[in-house]
């Protein structure tokens, strides 16, 4: 039903042909329930020489394997222009939260597409959440709409969109279904491939898992 929906999205924004998917997937909460509820035929994580990475290849690796998703690793090394608990360093002077990386979404949807072109995607998921824009402004709806007029001015009739970006992390969780055992793959931390338990990636992992109750604690 999801693929109904979407195919005439991208009929609306002037596409055509067989819709193409593909999602971010950072390995995180909200990008895993995504890859669960729309199953897209490619996932992209991107290595830009954050402190986690690792754990964040790992997880989204284990994710599409159980979900039989074509996994691509983009790796490009930008720890020099990184900022705050992502990067190891001091927060910019204007960032509004400790993990905020200079740019860092208008970053990740740049490699992904220019990965997901060459793979012949037409649409590109992101697994932004609602609360996300109260935290930093690559986190707003605006923000994606301008990145999908963006990408659709350019060659290659790619669209953006961030479908559960009304939804927040429990309330995604809990309408797609995402199984418990899944789930557990993700790695939310910022600071490290172990959870620190302390950054606000920890705190927003555990306290998403007290709203949800036993059902996934014990999964």
């Amino acid at each position: 039903m999801h693929q109904l929906r979407d195919g005439h999205l991208l009929d609306a924004l002037g596409g055509g042909g067989p819709l193409i998917t593909a999602l971010l997937l950072s390995g995180g909460m909200d990008s895993v329930a995504v890859a669960w509820w729309k199953r897209p035929q490619v996932a992209l994580t991107v290595d830009y020489g954050q402190n986690a990475a690792q754990a964040e290849k790992t997880a989204a690796a284990q994710v599409c394997r159980e979900l039989g998703i074509e996994h691509h690793v983009i790796q490009v090394d930008c720890r020099s222009l990184g900022a705050g608990d992502m990067s190891g360093s001091a927060a910019n002077p204007v960032a509004q939260t400790t993990e905020w990386w200079p740019y860092r979404n208008q970053l990740l949807v740049t490699l992904a597409c220019m990965r997901a072109v060459s793979c012949g995607v037409n649409m590109l998921y992101l697994g932004t959440v609602q609360g996300d824009g109260s935290r930093h402004r690559d986190g707003l709806p605006e923000f994606f709409q301008r990145m999908d007029g963006l990408v659709a001015f350019q060659e290659g009739g790619l669209r953006v969109q961030a479908p559960a970006i009304r939804f927040t992390t429990a309330q995604l969780i809990r309408q797609t279904g995402v199984p418990p055992g899944l789930l557990a793959w993700s790695h939310s931390c910022h600071r490290g491939n172990v959870a620190c338990g302390d950054c606000p990636g920890c705190s927003k992992h555990f306290s998403t898992y007290d709203e949800l109750g036993s059902q996934y604690r014990s999964g």
